[in-house]
């Protein structure tokens, strides 16, 4: 009898229709209303995809949260000390235009109405960009959003303290209107139960010290990851819809850092909208996000129209 080969596969893949078996009966807590509000400009997520997909995403991440909170709980007892609570942090990563912020929003939306009551948070990592000033002064302002255009340093230490249940942890606020983080505007974030991190590279482990002295990354301080992935075909198309939606909607407003794009000729502005997408977010994406996908407990694979079809869950 031949010997069977070991199992390699990382994943357990499942479609669409059998990951929303999963959802076990639990009710949807949000409505169409919920949707508009928490979605992307160009992502047309419908309530059935919420059901099917997010809500047991979210009845999964309820359970390994309690699961988390039980074995702190264990090592507490064990060593006779009491830490308080310990947060439980889910990253959400991906390309630009793929659906992040969405994800994000609708999980921290579901998981704050579930039975337990737990409070959530959500942040994203654009606060913790360079300003613009700081980009110009290093000649990176065209690798806005690549991992060293973040001040890597702060960011750590913000998942440090929100891990060491510290009060009060603050937040840089970052204004998509005028492309950069507001000086001296903050948010804080005040002991959650659930953090909900979303980023373009909050997988990355980094580069490992060649004398092997410790070091920590920002992935290191992630209960549970998710990364939303697509087809590069299909990332640049949603990349340059959104870059026309904005144009016509939020680029009018003279305030905004794009305004010029919007009195720029069609032709002219999906000129830059292809150079942008063809010398900063692809190679972004290629050098330095698509390597972090095999790092994720969950990978969301959306297909041409953004609807997810198949769902992949790390064993564990």
């Amino acid at each position: 009898m031949p010997s069977r080969k070991p199992i390699l596969e990382p994943y357990r893949r499942f479609t669409k229709a059998e990951w929303a078996k999963f959802r076990d009966g639990e009710p949807m807590t949000l409505d169409a209303a919920d949707l508009d509000r928490l979605r992307a400009l160009n992502d047309p997520i419908s309530l059935e995809e919420a059901e099917a997909i997010y809500l047991p995403l979210a009845r999964l991440l309820s359970l390994y949260v309690e699961a988390t909170q039980a074995l702190h709980r264990a090592s507490s007892e064990f060593l006779g000390v009491s830490d308080g609570k310990v947060p439980y942090i889910i990253g959400v990563a991906g390309s630009v235009a793929v659906g992040k912020s969405t994800t994000a929003r609708i999980l921290a939306a579901l998981l704050q109405r579930w039975k337990t009551s737990p409070k959530v948070d959500l942040v994203t990592t654009d606060g913790f960009l360079y300003p613009n000033a700081e980009l110009q002064r290093r000649g990176i302002m065209d690798r806005k959003g690549f991992p060293e255009s973040y001040d890597r340093g702060r960011f750590v230490n913000f998942l440090a303290d929100i891990k060491s249940g510290k009060p009060q942890v603050a937040v840089p606020t970052y204004s998509h209107l005028v492309y950069d983080v507001v000086p001296g505007e903050e948010v804080l974030i005040d002991r959650p139960d659930i953090l909900v991190v979303e980023g373009l590279n909050i997988l990355q482990p980094g580069e490992l010290p060649a004398d092997g002295n410790p070091i920590v990354f920002a992935s290191d301080f992630l209960d549970f990851s998710i990364y939303i992935d697509a087809e590069e075909a299909d990332l640049r198309s949603w990349f340059l819809e959104r870059f026309f939606r904005l144009r016509e909607t939020a680029f009018r407003d003279p305030s905004s850092f794009f305004h010029r794009f919007a009195e720029m000729s069609e032709e002219e502005a999906r000129a830059f909208g292809v150079w942008a997408w063809e010398e900063i977010n692809l190679p972004n994406l290629k050098t330095n996000i698509v390597p972090t996908r095999s790092r994720a407990d969950l990978v969301l694979k959306k297909g041409p129209s953004h609807a997810i079809a198949e769902v992949a869950l790390r064993r564990l």
